[in-house]
């Protein structure tokens, strides 16, 4: 293990969650935007739509390994639909996260950035998630304001999903470092462990607990197993005492 010059961060259940998690009511939020609604149809019509457009057929693409942007998905949703928006999609993907839920701060994520920052550590993010990059910098630019992240990445900009290396190996090119030079964290070992350790970066597995809610994810490391180098953390703290000791 060497000091990292740059971390890349995972971003769900790793710097952010999302407490209270209610699709519905995003759809909601969004729905007061709608300036057409030629059928007349009702929150729970947008939600039956939903579980077919995203629940069935977005999901089953996931499952391989793919992703298509939430922008995507809105536009097959509410075209289907009928009903329009005076808003740009942009707009239409944070109005409905931010309905589903404002996120929150992973224990001492912000404590943890504010010291990689003071050390001189670069850093990124590199996510799955159904969301744009513009979206997600979005959300952390509120509510991790002191970042310094140099690149967001998100899978439904780039087709792949991790664990796939494409996503990686971009990282790598934006990042222009030799791969053992970055230091790569997130929470699950299929996804991110496995990816980083694809192209030679140095992985962390995260897994801390949230104070309000159960973790969604609990139990997706069960029986996997890693037979390489890797750190294993619970907390971020252990991770400033660890770099502190390079």
């Amino acid at each position: 293990m060497q000091y990292p010059k740059m971390i890349i961060f995972d971003y769900g259940h790793t710097l952010l969650y999302e407490p209270g998690w209610d699709p519905v009511r995003g759809n909601a939020e969004l729905l007061k935007y709608a300036v057409k609604n030629p059928y007349s149809y009702t929150l729970e019509d947008v939600r039956k739509a939903a579980e077919l457009i995203f629940g069935e057929h977005i999901e089953n693409i996931r499952k391989i390994g793919y992703d298509i942007g939430g922008q995507i998905g809105d536009k097959v949703l509410y075209e289907y639909l009928g009903i329009e928006f005076s808003l740009t999609p942009l707009e239409m993907e944070t109005v409905f996260w931010n309905g589903a839920s404002m996120g929150a701060i992973m224990p001492r994520a912000d404590i943890m950035l504010d010291y990689i920052n003071k050390k001189g550590i670069r850093s990124a993010v590199l996510s799955n998630l159904l969301w744009s990059g513009d979206a997600l910098s979005q959300r952390l630019n509120r509510l991790l304001p002191m970042n310094k992240f140099e690149f967001v990445m998100t899978s439904s900009d780039y087709i792949v999903r991790k664990p796939n290396r494409i996503l990686f190996d971009i990282a790598l090119r934006k990042a222009g470092l030799r791969a053992d030079e970055i230091w790569y964290c997130g929470d699950s070992i299929k996804a991110d462990i496995y990816g980083a350790k694809s192209v030679g970066m140095f992985p962390v597995l995260y897994e801390g607990e949230t104070p309000d809610e159960p973790n969604p994810f609990a139990g997706q490391n069960d029986g996997i197993a890693i037979d390489f180098d890797y750190l294993h953390i619970h907390d971020w703290q252990e991770m400033i005492d660890i770099i502190s000791t390079l």
